[in-house]
């Protein structure tokens, strides 16, 4: 194998990792504030590391079903020279990508299955979680004592400079949203038929924060 496949492979498993991990840390960051917020109870790490356990260990599994799947993929695959009807349906010129996103997907589960063994690392993304379930009630309360603080009787500029927030928000904002959703999906598309995705830029924002829009735009737009 080349140089650069090798980079390659060692990039998907990486980006694989960090998946892995954002998702655990979300997981835990959720059962610390039920837990802390909800139920009232202290914080303590031990109470979450065998939570940090499992999700590596279901997420470990998850992508060794993933190489079992494209093995069989793979296997299929061979001796079809014929045209493709379809993004899954594989033929032999896709049989070295299959074995290349099969064995990115056994290092992913391995190593997820040994930093589920290793405390030291399941301490840190508990750790990682709290910080984050902080942040996310320091934001909360900071943007609620702004929304109170904010008296329209007391801002003379408060309706022109509305406007211009609700013109920004509509004619560049979104867009920009739109575009970036796209961009990401097409990259998943990409990364599915195992293919090497492209950056995908970051959307600029007019000074309005596009993540609190993503719900929005799930459930209200229908260009997103």
């Amino acid at each position: 194998m080349s140089s650069s496949k090798r980079v390659r492979t060692r990039d998907v498993v990486a980006e694989g990792l960090y998946i892995a991990s954002a998702a655990t840390r979300l997981s835990l960051k959720n059962t610390i504030l039920v837990h802390i917020l909800a139920e009232g109870e202290d914080f303590d790490p031990d109470r979450y590391l065998p939570e940090a356990k499992a999700a590596l260990e279901t997420l470990a599994a998850e992508a060794e079903d993933d190489a079992a799947r494209t093995e069989r993929e793979r296997r299929t695959a061979r001796g079809r020279h014929t045209d493709s009807d379809g993004t899954h349906d594989y033929r032999s010129r896709d049989v070295r990508n299959l074995r290349r996103r099969q064995k990115q997907s056994l290092h992913v589960a391995q190593e997820l299955r040994r930093r589920a063994a290793d405390e030291e690392e399941l301490r840190k993304l508990v750790l990682d979680a709290r910080d984050a379930a902080w942040a996310e009630v320091a934001g909360n309360i900071d943007r609620t004592l702004r929304i109170e603080a904010a008296r329209p009787d007391l801002e003379p500029d408060y309706d022109r400079m509305r406007t211009a927030r609700m013109q920004a928000l509509r004619l560049v904002d979104l867009p920009k949203l739109r575009a970036h959703r796209r961009s990401v999906a097409a990259q998943q598309r990409q990364r599915a038929e195992g293919r090497d995705p492209g950056p995908v830029a970051e959307p600029a924002a007019s000074g309005v924060d596009l993540s609190e829009l993503e719900t929005g735009l799930d459930s209200s737009d229908p260009d997103a």
